[in-house]
């Protein structure tokens, strides 16, 4: 173990021990190289990369002090490795998503109020009037999130956003084409409210399921065709919706679940192009 390594292992366990809390000051930098037992220089870079990684709040003028120690804080960093991923571990990153987000929506569907319903649908709404990707991108990271966070577990709210980065909804959303499509998608968002607002926690935790699913299928897909080499069209996916209903068999194949109100969860039509939803 390098020096620096000791000193940064040494001030956590200051910290864990309850000498540091959170929103301390630490002592001067004299009295706490000499408390870790490293140089001030090896000190100085065992703090900078505290610091980085949001244990520590840097202060020019002021001193350096424990930060809040808030998952917030301490998982943001997972959001921009998300974004470096390639190729196959960006499944696994969907498998955790999957089984994560649709516990979230059912935990919020029992500690969800009225507020954040009334929100959730404002959110829908203005969805379906976007004028482009980019802003159907912003406004379904705005309703995930406060999905998540009606769950109450500040840990599970940062680890779920940090999964589901923008740019990776950014790419899902690109692969949606035509009316149809986005109908469909669309009418995943407004089962999932629909759950929330009985405080169904069932049909919430199936609904949030169908939802992340379908978007894992249609990664799973694209990464195939490119391993193959083949080209990847616009429209992919795992979940199947044709491009245009009345057009391609005439017939509609759907799978329903029972849920609150007599509400259910479609699947999409199995024959067509494919499409994903975020």
């Amino acid at each position: 173990m390098s020096v620096i390594d000791s000193a940064i292992d040494r001030i956590r366990e200051l910290i864990l021990s309850g000498e540091l809390a959170p929103g301390d000051r630490l002592p001067a930098e004299p009295e706490l190289a000499a408390l870790v037992g490293v140089s001030r220089n090896s000190l100085r870079e065992a703090v900078r990369a505290l610091a980085q990684a949001k244990v520590l709040d840097v202060r020019r003028g002021d001193g350096t002090y424990v930060t809040s120690l808030e998952p917030r804080l301490l998982l943001g960093g997972m959001a921009f490795v998300t974004d470096l991923l390639q190729e196959r571990t960006l499944l696994e990153v969907f498998e955790v998503r999957r089984l994560l987000e649709p516990a979230a929506t059912g935990l919020a569907a029992v500690r969800i109020d009225d507020e954040t319903v009334a929100e959730l649908r404002a959110d829908h709404d203005r969805m379906q009037c976007a004028s482009d990707v980019e802003e159907l991108v912003e406004l379904d990271i705005e309703f995930h999130r406060r999905i998540v966070h009606a769950a109450g577990n500040a840990t599970l709210e940062s680890i779920l956003d940090a999964l589901a980065s923008r740019a990776l909804r950014a790419r899902i959303w690109r692969g949606i084409s035509g009316k149809s499509a986005q109908g469909w998608t669309l009418a995943q968002h407004a089962l999932i409210v629909e759950a929330l607002a009985t405080r169904n926690v069932v049909f919430a935790t199936a609904a949030s399921t169908v939802h992340v699913t379908a978007s894992e299928q249609w990664l799973r897909h694209v990464l195939e065709l490119d391993a193959a080499g083949n080209s990847i069209p616009v429209m992919t996916g795992g979940l199947s919706f044709p491009a245009d209903p009345e057009a391609a068999t005439g017939q509609t194949e759907q799978v329903h679940q029972p849920a609150a109100g007599g509400a259910h969860i479609d699947s999409p039509p199995s024959t067509g192009s494919t499409t994903p939803v975020t």
